[in-house]
């Protein structure tokens, strides 16, 4: 009798140490929350990045003739004024 027991639980043994190597051999998942932020130089010679450094924008607008701007595309027109354009599709003039 006192076999049987030893066998049971040498099996029992066995059986939860390759329960738990399978549990590790399983890909593990990860949460990742970091987003892509775009370094400076890439956001200076992309104009179409939208930025929130206003002295960025100004470059891009200078350099590009267009530049977004915290979510929003300016462009600046042949008479050097900058402007935006509506939902409409009409130019509105900053």
């Amino acid at each position: 009798m006192t076999n049987i027991l030893l066998i049971l639980f040498f099996v029992l043994i066995l059986l939860l140490f390759f329960y738990s190597k399978r549990n590790n051999k399983s890909p593990k998942k990860t949460t990742s929350s970091l987003t892509y932020v775009p370094f400076l130089k890439e956001q200076e010679f992309n104009p179409d990045i939208s930025t929130d450094n206003w002295d960025l924008h100004k470059l891009r607008l200078d350099k590009f003739k267009r530049s977004q701007y915290k979510g929003l595309t300016f462009f600046v027109s042949s008479e050097n004024k900058i402007y935006y354009l509506s939902e409409e599709g009409d130019k509105v003039y900053c």
